[in-house]
């Protein structure tokens, strides 16, 4: 089982692991060994998500879930495959976190009677600094 919070956990035959060739430093070693690896859940039918849960996934990680409802997470920073599955594996359960985690409800407050003033003495100070500005008309006095 893999534990996402203190309601979630999702069971270990929901991911499948999908290996591949990945770039980067390895020699002679990183032509012929599949090392990359991406981890592969499906949203929309895991059984481990309520409703609620799986909207709020859809929603927050949108760019990594395709169309068929599929979240995709790729590890190819350690040189070993099974380097890359762990951190896989620690990515998604952190990004399902993240995305599962309620926002606190926001209480409304007042604008405090200082800074309205300051604003209000703001705008006043700049109108005066423009009305400065203008040109003078010699006839007026």
């Amino acid at each position: 089982m893999v534990r996402i919070n203190d309601e979630v956990e999702v069971d270990e035959g929901e991911l499948l692991f999908v290996t591949s060739r990945s770039s980067g430093p390895g020699g002679q070693n990183v032509n012929k060994v599949a090392t990359r690896v991406t981890l592969r859940f499906d949203v929309a039918s895991s059984p481990a998500l309520s409703e609620e849960q799986r909207q709020l996934v859809r929603e927050r990680l949108a760019t990594r879930i395709n169309r068929d409802g599929v979240l995709s997470v790729t590890s190819r920073r350690h040189r070993t495959q099974a380097g890359n599955r762990r951190a896989a594996q620690e990515r998604f359960a952190e990004l399902m976190a993240d995305a599962l985690e309620l926002d606190p409800e926001r209480r409304p407050t007042q604008v405090p009677r200082a800074v309205r003033r300051r604003r209000l003495d703001d705008k006043r100070r700049r109108a005066r600094l423009k009305q400065g500005r203008s040109r003078v008309d010699r006839d007026r006095d």
